[in-house]
């Protein structure tokens, strides 16, 4: 088992073991296939040089600054961004604070700043779009310039598309998570779509109904689509479980109550209130729907579980990166 990545806040706070190493650049929202076309050339580098592995990330995502009323659906938390990373194979991950002041460094500030005096690389890799320093000065053609300047090297990826031609980006995700098609944006993702909250206490109606519910309240920026879908949830001990969820208003019982993530979890009778636990979405079943009484609701919620046991019965993972978050501790 591979042991946690390092998460450091700033460059200057970079171990010496750390130093001169290949560095991926970029926000990296979701680890997806396009931005994995990206990380898979540096991890390459970095074996066959025999140096570490690092991501250089942003947080706060520059969005937040530069428009802090628009709300950002972040796919992937940092948190969960720098397990995958760690997944792939990465030594750290540099998670600098992204501020107006650090915004307004000259392209050749950012090069020494950072990159040079900050984390002394040997190697540097970006995509296609890669732009760093006031007004977005730097691109691609200037970092190579830099790097030719500066004795690193500079690997530029271009954009990475499906199978059906078009660019994996994020905003390509967001919106197939709020039109609710989670198993297209797993496609894209190359894993399926996971969130993690805290498991809070609820009215425990669904305990009365026979169908006890882990209860989450997820970030209000989160798209997704409102809805019942095919689960995997893992508690921090790392097991896994099957279950079936819904995410939205409750409109039978509770329609003007804030957006909750209830699962039911198959065969499964424990207390994991103040467990903080992951929820991998394996597939859309329904809509929401405003059913004339709870018996009915609650026949409805018997074919969910069903569908919803039948669509887990026959998954695969995806990728390792799949593997490790939704498969790996299955229960047997």
């Amino acid at each position: 088992m591979r042991s946690a990545i390092r998460r450091i806040a700033d460059v200057a706070d970079l171990p010496a073991e750390l130093r001169g190493g290949v560095v991926a650049i970029g926000n990296f929202d979701g680890v997806h296939r396009g931005h994995q076309s990206v990380l898979e050339p540096a991890l390459e580098i970095a074996a066959r040089d025999q140096v570490p592995a690092i991501v250089l990330t942003f947080e706060p995502h520059p969005r937040r600054v530069f428009r802090p009323a628009v709300p950002l659906f972040r796919i992937t938390p940092a948190p969960m961004k720098a397990r995958l990373l760690c997944q792939l194979g990465f030594d750290a991950v540099v998670e600098h604070a992204f501020t107006r002041a650090f915004a307004g460094f000259s392209p050749e500030e950012f090069v020494q700043t950072i990159l040079v005096r900050g984390l002394g690389i040997s190697h540097v890799v970006t995509g296609f779009d890669f732009h760093y320093g006031r007004n977005r000065g730097g691109t691609p053609q200037t970092l190579a310039e830099a790097g030719r300047a500066n004795d690193f090297g500079v690997t530029v990826v271009q954009a990475f598309s499906d199978e059906g031609g078009a660019v994996v980006s994020s905003s390509r995700i967001r919106g197939l998570l709020g039109e609710g098609d989670v198993a297209e944006a797993a496609g894209l993702l190359g894993y399926r779509f996971t969130v993690e909250a805290e498991v809070t206490g609820g009215k425990r109606l669904g305990r009365t109904l026979g169908f006890p519910t882990a209860n989450m309240v997820l970030p209000p920026e989160v798209e997704l689509a409102h809805g019942i879908y095919a689960v995997r949830f893992r508690r921090a001990d790392g097991s896994l479980h099957d279950g079936v969820a819904s995410y939205g208003r409750r409109p039978t019982v509770d329609e003007d109550g804030a957006p909750l993530l209830e699962t039911f979890l198959f065969d499964f009778d424990d207390d994991l209130y103040g467990e903080t636990c992951a929820v991998s979405l394996f597939g859309f079943l329904r809509g929401e729907v405003k059913f004339d009484g709870l018996d009915p609701l609650v026949a409805q919620m018997k074919r969910d579980e069903a569908e919803a046991r039948a669509l887990l019965a026959d998954v695969t993972p995806l990728s390792p990166l799949d593997l490790g978050i939704a498969f790996e501790g299955m229960e047997t």
